[in-house]
């Protein structure tokens, strides 16, 4: 069950999406320490994928290998149609600016406000007057459902669900293309997490991006995920939709999409 899983063909309508992400390939090592070895994904564009694995399989290393915050050994990464190695600078840097990242807890400078975080990006790439970054800030504020004087507050005097929505401004700030969650609920209570996942559902809808979401949320693996990778072995294990993943043989996959936990959401979302 598992190789047919594994090896099953993309039906007609995901053959004719473009993959805004494609990475083949890939290894990834530190020392004589090898996480990724020869590793392949692909993230079609306008879908939610959520990547799973257990901890210490490398999931945050493929995310920040893919953007450039880790070294890779061997591989091509492509991105929205462009190879990073192979690009330019002024066009590795207009990449650059068709993405965007929540990192794990939100990664906010503490001591900027909501505004003045969510402003960073605009001023690390465009050139724009206050007024306008003012005005722009505002918006994504209200985009992420946010009150409007969260954003004088710093990330000091916010709870913990407003701060992945700060995050989340921040990494709406260039209006990119891609987005990359890592573990967008985690530290969130169920209600708090249920929200954040409708909230990205709809921006995905609205703005037609494309979402990367690092994560180990069951809820939101069966509620907002239209594909879902499965990274072990240094590589992934399995890739589809949850229907492939509850139909699983591998024992990981099985254990994770079919215990117990997971066999009370499946009757929930049933």
């Amino acid at each position: 069950m598992v190789q047919a899983v594994m090896e099953k063909q993309p039906d007609n309508a995901a053959e004719r999406r473009e993959a805004v992400l494609s990475v083949r390939d890939l290894t990834v090592g530190f020392g004589d320490n090898i996480v990724l070895d020869k590793l392949n994904l692909e993230v079609l564009r306008g879908e939610i994928l959520g990547f799973v694995g257990a901890s210490g399989t490398g999931k945050s290393v493929l995310m920040r290998t893919v953007l450039r915050l880790l070294p890779k050994r061997s591989g091509t990464i492509e991105i929205l149609g462009a190879e990073y190695d192979k690009v330019s600078e002024a066009d590795r840097m207009a990449l650059d600016m068709r993405l965007g990242v929540l990192f794990q807890h939100g990664a906010l400078f503490s001591a900027l406000t909501v505004r003045e975080n969510i402003q960073v990006p605009m001023r690390e790439y465009l050139d724009l007057p206050q007024d306008l970054m003012d005005e722009l800030a505002r918006l994504k504020v209200e985009l992420v459902g946010l009150a409007p004087e969260a954003a004088d507050k710093y990330p000091s005097e916010l709870s913990g669900g407003m701060i992945k929505r700060a995050a989340l401004a921040r990494a709406l700030a260039l209006d990119p293309d891609l987005v990359f969650l890592d573990e967008p609920t985690s530290g969130l209570d169920p209600i708090g997490a249920a929200e954040f996942d409708e909230l990205i559902a709809k921006l995905r809808d609205t703005l037609g991006l494309t979402v990367y979401m690092v994560t180990h949320d069951l809820d939101s693996l069966f509620s907002v995920c239209d594909r879902i990778a499965v990274l072990g072995k240094k590589r992934v294990l399995v890739s589809g939709t949850i229907e492939d993943m509850l139909a699983c043989e591998e024992p990981w996959v099985k254990s994770y999409f079919r215990g117990k936990r997971a066999r009370s959401i499946v009757r929930e979302h049933d």
